[in-house]
């Protein structure tokens, strides 16, 4: 029996309502990428994986953003829909531990130390955030279907994959997945601070070896430009070559030119969500029949 795998990728507010419009209007043309066997998220991806994992309609993943209604789980946590987070002097981090002239892990832990200093709401106040999606949900929740998503260690900068077998619930692990460092607080599960997963990868697409099918939705590859965009791409294309060699085939899902004009220049900004659902939706009713092959 083959078997298919989903890996969501990072992208801040913006990439979760472009991901969640593509995965709605796949679905409402007959793809339903909710019916993976793994679904596997990084940051934005695994708020988007861990509702299609916890059984929400794919078809409709979009309509708060698209009626640009917003909900406990979407609403700037900081308050209001004003300027976008300033990101700089997270890429120059971000740069550091991208590269290959340092050991990944103690430059992840030099991001864990400024998530670890940084001010920034309380971390209750950022897992209340998350609101409605998983209000419901007992603390120690997982997803039946599998679902795995990303974090790193604040203090050591190793790589976390959260899955069932962790022992923690499914809203703190997908809120330390969310942790970008500088803007929201790290979060403590078993004792530990984890910060965002994209601090490793963007999508840490290499996490889905051994599926027969791998679709990775990829929000912004080397977007960031210069050499720390470079560095994010070179990585990505050796996390599908990876795959490959593993013997997995491969469909990678980028925005096309109209998402990327929705998106604007910062991921971080809430006010660009309804005009990425948008795109997001008419890129999955477009790309639906090409992957239709594909997912079965």
């Amino acid at each position: 029996m083959t078997s298919r795998a989903l890996v969501l990728g990072g992208g801040g507010p913006v990439g979760i309502a472009w991901e969640s419009g593509l995965v709605a209007g796949l679905a409402q043309a007959g793809v339903d990428l909710g019916q993976a066997d793994f679904t596997m998220g990084t940051s934005a991806g695994s708020f988007v994986g861990a509702r299609l994992a916890l059984g929400d309609d794919p078809r409709t993943l979009a309509d708060p953003i698209l009626r640009d209604r917003i909900p406990g789980e979407e609403r700037r946590p900081a308050g209001g829909g004003g300027p976008p987070a300033d990101l700089s002097k997270l890429m120059q981090l971000m740069g550091a531990a991208q590269g290959d002239l340092r050991n990944p892990a103690e430059a992840r832990a030099e991001i864990g130390a400024y998530a670890l200093a940084a001010q920034t709401m309380d971390e209750a106040a950022f897992i209340e955030s998350f609101g409605r999606s998983f209000a419901t949900l007992p603390v120690d929740a997982w997803p039946d279907r599998g679902f795995a998503c990303t974090a790193v260690d604040a203090e050591t900068g190793a790589f976390q994959l959260w899955t069932r077998d962790s022992g923690v619930g499914v809203v703190r692990a997908v809120a330390s997945s969310c942790s970008v460092p500088g803007i929201y607080p790290p979060v403590t599960l078993n004792g530990r601070r984890y910060i965002d997963g994209g601090m490793r990868s963007s999508t840490n697409a290499d996490m889905a070896a051994g599926h027969d099918l791998v679709v990775v939705i990829a929000v912004r590859l080397g977007a960031a430009g210069g050499a720390v965009g470079e560095q994010i791409a070179a990585r990505f294309d050796e996390e599908v070559e990876s795959l490959k060699h593993g013997g997995s085939t491969v469909v990678v899902i980028s925005p096309d030119d109209a998402s990327v004009a929705a998106f604007g220049v910062n991921l971080m900004d809430f006010r660009r969500r309804p005009d990425a659902a948008r795109a997001g939706l008419a890129q999955g009713l477009a790309d639906a029949a090409e992957l239709k092959g594909f997912w079965g």
